[in-house]
């Protein structure tokens, strides 16, 4: 038969494949070669088949399109000459170059098609950032990052994780892999509160214990659980996480600022706020880096007691260099204190997985958003960071972790006695980021500079981001996830940039 009539015969079984939605009835007779050719080539150049996609297997899409074997090698071979796409042994045909198409759209006869505008591209480092600055900073290219936030990355101990993932695995049962507690499994919310008893200081039960996709949605939960208890103003710190900021907004009517100093925050002026409840980073503050003090505790303490509420953010507590971390305030008064943790300073965000303790009152209500929200965290990772954290594997790395960590912040505040003699560093050794106040007369304001400074390929974050109250230009810079080279050397470029800026002051 040749092959004009197997195309056909072919033809005539009229078969499809999911690959591409290809239906063999839209090819001419006799054409299916060069039908499916250039489906191929549309595909490759409208991005369905990107650079890196592994084509199936021609045996394997022949039998789906119910056509014979030489039709679709003659396809990949002329694609294949073209440069579109190449064998890779056992790696199979997978796309190496993209041709672009261009897209027209469509035009009525007779009618002049409209000039588009150029599309502008929202300013970054503005005085007032939108919510969705963060995902534009991570997204900008640059060869140093000094953005806070995160640890040490290349440090996630992917050992002790395969280990406990396939010791998990090993002794699960097939019921494990239903839908499981909306609370969090039993064993990880057991592993949490023993965590919390030993490291924080709190004494919980694990029935108290909600596990939650971090921070984030701590947040939002206790936004939808304030808002239902009549609750619509939470101070916050000032300066203080524009990013948490955000997220009470985006639930609550308002989020007045309260002002940090040396001590933590000042609790007369949230007094005059009035309002109900305050969000707070008392073990390390952020950006100030602070620790609460003992007297200032005392005093936030006694306003709690009279009625107010606590959200004690306990960001990157476990992070201390010279001392150990002061107990967590839910570990004095839990019935006037949400706490929120997380392991994204721990190990790292990607996980998603913090937790959230609540007093007894707020309980309900948090529980319904959480089952609303997603019916509860993956079941699979739980039960891995459960093992992790019962075996001592996560104390392990967290030492492994302060001690590069300790490393790195000194480098950085060598770096800036060096190149940045003028500014001022804030803040106890403690966490993954410093604070700094630009020297004097510097001639540049803190926006300005890390546009100047991400030009120059060095991400950092500028104070004023952060501050919604009067406060000196500065920078949050982290330091967890560099090396001591690349902070040695990204610091130097600040320091260039302020010192190219103030020399004309000093001429």
């Amino acid at each position: 038969m040749n092959r004009s009539k197997a195309e056909a015969s072919d033809r005539s079984k009229e078969a499809g494949a999911d690959f591409l939605q290809l239906d063999t009835a839209e090819a001419p007779p006799g054409g299916l070669t060069d039908w499916l050719a250039r489906r191929l080539r549309e595909a490759v150049a409208d991005g369905r088949l990107p650079v890196g996609a592994r084509l199936p297997a021609g045996r394997v899409l022949a039998a789906e399109l119910g056509v014979s074997r030489g039709v679709v090698t003659d396809a990949y071979r002329r694609l294949a000459e073209e440069g579109q796409i190449a064998g890779r042994g056992r790696g199979g045909t997978v796309v190496v170059a993209a041709t672009a198409v261009p897209v027209t759209a469509a035009v009525v006869p007779g009618e002049v098609p409209a000039a588009r505008p150029p599309r502008q591209a929202p300013a970054l480092f503005r005085d007032d950032p939108d919510p969705e600055v963060f995902e534009r900073l991570r997204g900008a290219p640059a060869r140093i990052d000094l953005t806070p936030g995160v640890p040490d990355l290349a440090a996630f101990p992917r050992a002790a994780w395969l280990r406990a993932e396939r010791a998990v695995l090993d002794g699960l049962a097939a019921s494990d892999l239903g839908y499981g507690d909306v609370r969090g499994t039993p064993v990880l919310r057991r592993a949490v509160a023993h965590w919390l008893a030993r490291n924080r200081g709190i004494r919980a039960d694990p029935d108290e214990v909600l596990i939650v996709a971090g921070t984030a949605q701590a947040l939002a939960l206790l936004g939808r659980a304030l808002g239902r208890a009549g609750i619509d103003e939470v101070a916050v710190e000032d300066p203080g996480s524009v990013g948490v900021r955000q997220h009470l907004a985006h639930w609550l009517a308002a989020t007045p600022p309260v002002p940090v100093d040396a001590e933590g925050v000042r609790v007369d002026a949230l007094r005059a706020t009035g309002a109900p409840a305050v969000l707070l980073t008392p073990a390390h503050q952020f950006p100030t880096g602070v620790v609460l003090g003992g007297e200032r505790r005392r005093e936030l303490l006694r306003w709690a007691a009279e009625g107010g509420l606590v959200i004690e953010d306990d960001y990157d507590a476990e992070h201390r260099y010279d001392r150990p971390p002061v107990p967590a305030l839910r570990a004095v008064l839990p019935d006037r204190v949400c706490y929120a943790g997380s392991v994204s300073k721990l190990l790292a965000p990607a996980l998603r997985t913090g937790w959230l303790l609540v007093p007894d009152r707020l309980r309900d209500a948090v529980l319904e958003a959480k089952r609303f929200a997603d019916l509860g965290n993956p079941v699979l990772p739980q039960l891995v960071l459960a093992r992790l954290m019962e075996s001592g594997d996560l104390d392990r790395h967290l030492r492994v972790l302060r001690r590069r960590h300790r490393r790195r912040r000194d480098a950085m505040i060598d770096a800036i006695r060096t190149h940045l003699p003028g500014a001022t560093v804030h803040g106890a050794a403690a966490g993954l980021h410093l604070m700094l106040t630009l020297p004097e007369g510097c001639g540049r304001t803190d926006t300005g500079l890390a546009a100047a400074a991400l030009a120059e390929g060095v991400k950092v974050q500028p104070l004023s981001w952060h501050a919604r109250l009067p406060h000196s230009p500065g920078l949050v810079l982290g330091y967890a996830a560099g090396s001591v080279s690349e902070i040695a050397e990204g610091v130097a470029v600040l320091g260039r940039l302020v010192g190219g800026a103030a020399s004309p002051r000093g001429d």
